[in-house]
């Protein structure tokens, strides 16, 4: 499997996914239609893939699917009449397949509430997660029609993940996610560590990264907690909001 991601807009990632024994491909998240078109000359794509519905992420869809005779345009189910061209509608469990790669669909709603992930397999290396804008590498999606106990749920589905699946979200924000990770848990060394580390572009990272320094899948740390003023028994839906609350306002 070969992963290409490609920057468009200001800061959105679209990614173009290979079949290295087929040459099958996908795209995820044609936000942008001539900056993808650009980069997928020659390539034989065989669907167009969305993680929600939003602009930024679907903007290049229609353009793209007419020019590239691609008829298999996949979203969540419940985005039906709102993401753009869609012409499959997907839920929790369905399987899609790119060549020999198979991805399972994740439902993941929080930042919108048809927000789903692609899991890509293909047996010859670690798995592969499209996340959009419910995982961030280093945070998470602001709440724009979930609740914070959609979002805790949905990013826990994603923390189950096996620890070196490689995360790739739907934008570059890393660097300023992790300077809220420091900000709100100073001790911990794995942030800055990722911080001084960071590539560019900084995608992908792994499920095992997230885990040791995005504060939004550590709503149990004691230093987090302390930092925000979130009581010792607040349930960990009610931390994430805090938390979430907490990143919206931060300079």
């Amino acid at each position: 499997m070969i992963v290409t991601p490609i920057a468009c807009l200001s800061d959105n990632y679209a990614y173009l996914v290979e079949c290295e024994s087929t040459g099958d491909a996908v795209v995820v998240d044609a936000s942008e239609a001539a900056k993808v078109a650009a980069a997928i000359a020659g390539k034989k794509i065989v669907g167009i893939w969305s993680t929600h519905h939003h602009w930024d992420h679907v903007g290049g869809n229609e353009e793209l699917a007419a020019k590239l005779g691609v008829s298999d345009v996949v979203g969540h189910a419940s985005d039906k009449g709102r993401l753009s061209g869609q012409t499959r509608f997907v839920d929790e469990g369905d399987e899609l397949r790119v060549g020999a790669i198979t991805a399972r669909v994740l439902h993941i709603p929080g930042h919108t509430t048809g927000a789903i992930a692609y899991v890509l397999s293909d047996g010859r290396g670690p798995d592969a997660v499209f996340t959009g804008d419910t995982l961030f590498l280093g945070g998470c999606g602001r709440l724009f029609e979930g609740t914070p106990e959609m979002m805790h749920a949905s990013l826990a589905k994603l923390a189950e993940l096996a620890r070196d699946t490689r995360v790739y979200c739907g934008h570059e924000y890393t660097a300023s996610n992790l300077r809220f990770a420091a900000h709100v848990e100073p001790g911990n060394a794995k942030v800055k560590e990722r911080a001084a580390h960071l590539g560019a572009p900084s995608v992908p990272g792994t499920i095992g990264e997230e885990l040791e320094s995005n504060p939004f899948l550590r709503v149990d740390s004691k230093e987090i907690r302390a930092t925000l003023g979130i009581a010792a028994d607040a349930s960990p839906s009610a931390a994430l909001g805090a938390i979430r609350a907490a990143k919206d306002s931060f300079k």
